[in-house]
């Protein structure tokens, strides 16, 4: 008898493929609007490819942030409209000069921070205009946002982290388990007839057209999924 396909277990919220919350640090989001705080300490994320660094104000409210590269235990950040343009500090965009390199922008004023977040990652500020900021994002995307949401300046630490490659199946098992996906990630046309639509035959294919309807059952819905096309282009 057949189990259930991958993305069924998937769809029912097992723990294995749950995101695990007590490995992670907690939400890197931007620095209060206004303040001045210092790196306490630098932190690894398991749920996350960026480090992040713990601040600390004179109130002794701390809170967790992606760290910039070059940023290091007991250096002062500082936010608001007069904070000087230094990795670390973060600011609203209208405050920032054109051809900075920035992270961790709003897409909303307020929202914490939501674009330029993975490790390595930067954004370039091209152009201010009435009502509006043109940044350029790491995709290449030209993207307009309220010049009254905030962001980071610098680069996001942890650059060149998919540079060195996985020595063992170990440790990218360990890697996956922070992020709550499984590995090793078997194909379906590997699988008997029994456990996945695409199993059985006598080589590895599918046997059957692999665009599924969006309305297909569970136990179909594997493949292109909907797909609007196929093929080359």
């Amino acid at each position: 008898m057949g189990k259930h396909l991958r993305l069924q277990r998937l769809g029912s919220g097992s723990p294995t493929y749950r995101s695990k919350p007590w490995r992670r640090c907690g939400a890197a989001k931007l620095p209060l609007e206004e303040g001045e705080a210092t790196v306490v300490d630098i932190l690894h994320d398991p749920g996350r490819g960026a480090p992040v660094a713990k601040i600390r104000y004179s109130n002794d409210e701390e809170r967790l942030v992606l760290a910039p590269e070059g940023i290091k235990v007991g250096d002062k950040i500082l936010a608001g409209i007069s904070a000087p343009i230094e990795p670390g500090n973060t600011l609203p965009l209208s405050e920032i000069p054109e051809g900075t390199l920035i992270h961790n922008i709003e897409a909303q004023p307020g929202d914490g921070g939501k674009f330029t977040r993975a490790s390595g990652a930067y954004s370039i500020l091209i152009a201010h205009d009435v009502g509006r900021t043109t940044v350029q994002l790491p995709s290449g995307e030209i993207k307009d946002l309220n010049p009254r949401c905030r962001a980071t300046i610098g680069v996001v630490a942890g650059g060149g982290r998919l540079d060195k490659p996985f020595m063992k199946a170990g440790k990218r098992f360990h890697h996956f388990l922070g992020k709550g996906k499984w590995y090793p990630r078997v194909r379906g046309v590997a699988m008997n007839m029994v456990d996945h639509p695409f199993g059985g035959g006598r080589r590895k294919h599918a046997g059957r057209p692999k665009t599924v309807a969006r309305g297909a059952p569970p136990g179909q819905k594997v493949g292109l999924i909907a797909a609007r096309r196929t093929g080359k282009r």
